[in-house]
């Protein structure tokens, strides 16, 4: 055999060899694609799912991951948990972990544990290698303690780090309970509306916060409504509820606004504030920048979470402003959305459109001024934006103007004025 048609031949088998693994790993790129995408993958969460998870790209057998998701899809989790479990948790495709489950998951019968129980359980199943039957051990210790029907399934939904903990933890925090005075039936609504609780340690966290409550003055029977009213009183961190208090005794608004926040008591007060910190915080603000926010529009301690949501939300998607702009211009969140936000911005993105305005309006410039201050300036000279900003009736603007919610002061009245600190 000529020396030539053996390079060849030698040439032409590495390149094979090199390409071959790439097509095949094309192929099965594709294919993992297509099936990801019949089992409701948008193309954007397919990108991004695929991107980080590469090693399901070098998996031999797409037919496997096909019958894993089968089993879970026998497991009747909801759409809305269940592409969210495979982000969160993509080794849960293991075919041979799953065929163990679907076999456990068949001896509960009609356990009343709900498909977005058994998501959250199997992704902490896979992450600490739990056997099914050590689970179905713990539902059973659970059941013997109290936990029946929607509180069982309720926990595992929300915190299935449970069927982690020794009897003796869980009765720990039973008896924590049954110590502020609370009923079996209390302690039953506050393991289902707060599951969370469960995962505080009873010496270090619990206790304490029970302490500085009664530290601030507050009636043993009246910490015991408040829990029972709304669990989440016991997620407080230490010193959260004093420092609440704090910002409360220093606002510097009209009397029926400050008398409407205290309506239900100082301590319901004080939680209010730390649920809008909560919500302001959680859109990406400190809590420092969150509590100035509250001193200076008290109006927001009074307002629903989901309409404070729903306004950041305009602001950063569709108006396009940081959130830090609150900071500044906290009278944005006190505005009416349907009546003076919507209407305002409508306008100002007409003029824009069509070149009508020579300088930014800014944030400040669209919420601060009156109704009919901003109707001279951007409606007036611009009939066709009556419509959608609504007329000014004659005399509009004429009475006083609604007081501020909080007084203007100097540097020195604002203990959230960053240049006190400084």
């Amino acid at each position: 055999m000529p020396m030539g048609f053996v390079t060849k031949a030698t040439i032409f088998c590495r390149f094979f060899s090199t390409v071959s693994p790439k097509i095949s790993q094309f192929r099965n790129q594709i294919c993992l694609a297509n099936l990801l995408q019949r089992y409701g993958f948008s193309p954007s969460q397919l990108h991004t799912f695929l991107a980080k998870n590469r090693f399901l790209l070098l998996h031999s057998n797409v037919h496997e991951i096909h019958n894993s998701l089968n089993i879970l899809l026998s497991f009747k989790i909801p759409q809305t948990s269940f592409i969210p479990l495979l982000f969160d948790c993509p080794a849960v495709l293991d075919f041979n972990f799953l065929k163990k489950w679907q076999i456990g998951i068949s001896k509960f019968g009609n356990s009343g544990i709900s498909p977005v129980a058994i998501c959250s359980v199997l992704a902490l199943s896979k992450r600490f290698q739990i056997d099914p039957d050590l689970f179905l051990n713990r539902v059973g210790v659970l059941k013997d303690l109290g936990f029946n029907g929607g509180v069982l399934t309720r926990v595992l939904e929300r915190f299935p780090r449970i069927i982690m903990m020794k009897e003796d933890e869980i009765c720990g925090k039973i008896g924590f309970l049954e110590g502020t005075g609370i009923s079996r039936y209390g302690i039953e609504r506050v393991f289902h509306s707060f599951p969370e609780v469960l995962g505080f340690d009873v010496e270090n966290r619990l206790k304490p916060l029970l302490d500085e409550f009664l530290e601030l003055g507050f009636r043993e029977n009246e910490i015991r409504d408040e829990i029972i009213r709304d669990p989440r009183v016991l997620g407080m961190e230490l010193g959260e509820m004093s420092r609440c208090l704090g910002l409360l005794k220093t606002l510097k608004c009209r009397v029926p606004i400050k008398e409407e926040i205290f309506s239900e008591g100082e301590f319901r007060a004080g939680f209010e504030v730390k649920l809008r910190v909560d919500c302001l915080c959680k859109q990406g603000l400190i809590h420092r920048e969150a509590f100035k926010i509250l001193w200076k529009e008290p109006r927001l301690i009074l307002y629903e979470i989901e309409e404070i949501e729903k306004k950041i939300q305009f602001l950063v998607n569709r108006m396009k402003y940081g959130v830090g702009c609150l900071v500044e211009v906290p009278e944005y969140l006190g505005a009416n959305f349907d009546k003076q936000i919507i209407p305002r911005y409508n306008v100002v993105e007409y003029l824009r459109s069509k070149g009508a305005l020579e300088f930014d309006v800014g944030l400040k410039g669209l919420i601060k001024p009156s109704r009919l201050r901003f109707y001279n300036l951007y409606v007036k000279p611009y009939p066709e934006c009556e419509k959608m900003f609504g007329r000014v009736a004659d005399g509009a603007g004429l009475q006083q103007r609604h007081p501020v919610a909080c007084k203007a002061g100097s540097i020195f009245s604002d203990p959230y004025n960053d240049k006190e600190s400084s």
